[in-house]
């Protein structure tokens, strides 16, 4: 304590002669001795130890038809194409295979996947490469939905040679069962 009324913290001081060296976390003060009218022990309480951090609870993982809804807006596409893709391809199965070997719930062929940067056994990633391709497809053929589906269904090649959808059973129910269901949804 000062004479003068202030108060200088220190961790220690020595007495020099004439003055008094204050020690402190920021360094050493010098001052004259007849300014210090008494030294008082500071009640000193440690504040309490933190709290040890909490172990963050994981996230819980969406849903396929969440994960859709979620690439769609990303890719600019409506929802419900998006899905209704996703619904005729797997039924919105993480797990599904095809007897071709495509794979999850936009059952993407393994190449097809790689050139698309995504692990097609990773469902996030899949329904992300899947939602992008079909955009890219959209974009490819001038928003013709019908050339799109197909060729998402049956490689461009197919349509590029065709000339529109293939002359394939499949690919013409496939294109017909997604356009049923996007419609039956509202297409929103």
């Amino acid at each position: 304590m000062l004479s003068n009324g202030f108060r200088i913290h220190a961790e220690r001081h020595e007495i020099a002669g004439s003055s008094v060296v204050l020690y402190s976390q920021d360094g050493v003060t010098e001052i004259p001795a007849a300014a210090v009218a008494r030294f008082e022990t500071e009640d000193y309480f440690a504040p309490p130890a933190p709290d040890p951090p909490k172990a963050l609870a994981p996230l819980p993982a969406k849903d396929a038809a969440t994960l859709v809804r979620d690439a769609a807006r990303r890719t600019g596409l409506p929802p419900a194409l998006v899905e209704s893709v996703a619904r005729v391809e797997s039924n919105l199965r993480p797990d599904a295979v095809s007897p071709k070997g495509a794979l999850g719930v936009m059952q993407l062929m393994p190449a097809t996947a790689k050139a698309l940067e995504a692990d097609p056994h990773d469902t996030a990633q899949n329904i992300d490469a899947g939602a992008r391709l079909l955009r890219d497809l959209l974009i490819k053929y001038d928003g013709d939905v019908v050339k799109a589906l197909s060729a998402y269904n049956a490689g461009a090649g197919a349509v590029d040679r065709y000339r529109g959808m293939p002359p394939y059973a499949e690919t013409q129910d496939y294109v017909d069962k997604v356009i049923r269901a996007y419609v039956k949804d509202g297409g929103k």
